[in-house]
C-alpha cells in the first residue's frame, strides 16, 4: 500500500487524532444538537486533515500554501465552536482547556508549515 505525502505530515497526524477526539466528544452533546453545533464542529475538524490532503496533491508551493491556509481556518473555526460548546456547557472548563491547547499546538505547526512551503 501507498503512503501519501500528507500521511507522513506531524501536522496531518495531529489533524487526525484531533478529528477522531471531537468525534469522540460530541457524542455527549445534546441530541438535538445533532444538526447543529454537533455538525459544525465535526465538519471544521475534518477539514483541517482534508485540506492537508487535498493541498498536498497540488504543484506550486503557492497552490499548497493555500491549502494550508484554509486548514488553518478550519482549525480556527473549530477554536470556535469549542469555545461555544463550553459556554453552553455541552464540555467543562477541563475539557475546553485540553482541546483549546491541542489546536493552539496545531495552529502553530499549520502555520510552520506554511512558511516552510513558500519558502522553497
Amino acid at each position: 500500500m501507498h503512503i501519501y505525502s500528507f500521511e507522513k505530515l506531524e501536522t496531518w497526524q495531529k489533524a487526525r487524532t484531533l478529528r477522531k477526539d471531537i468525534y469522540l466528544l460530541v457524542k455527549k452533546f445534546p441530541k438535538d444538537e445533532i444538526f447543529g453545533l454537533t455538525s459544525q464542529i465535526k465538519r471544521s475538524s475534518s477539514s483541517i486533515g482534508d485540506c492537508l490532503a487535498e493541498g498536498s496533491a497540488r504543484i506550486t508551493p503557492k497552490d499548497k500554501a493555500h491549502f494550508i491556509t484554509m486548514s488553518y481556518s478550519s482549525a480556527i473555526e473549530t477554536i470556535n465552536h469549542i469555545i461555544g460548546a463550553c459556554d453552553l456547557e455541552y464540555i467543562n472548563e477541563e475539557e475546553y482547556i485540553s482541546f483549546r491547547l491541542k489546536l493552539d499546538e496545531l495552529t502553530n505547526k499549520l502555520n510552520a508549515l506554511r512558511k516552510a512551503i513558500l519558502k522553497n
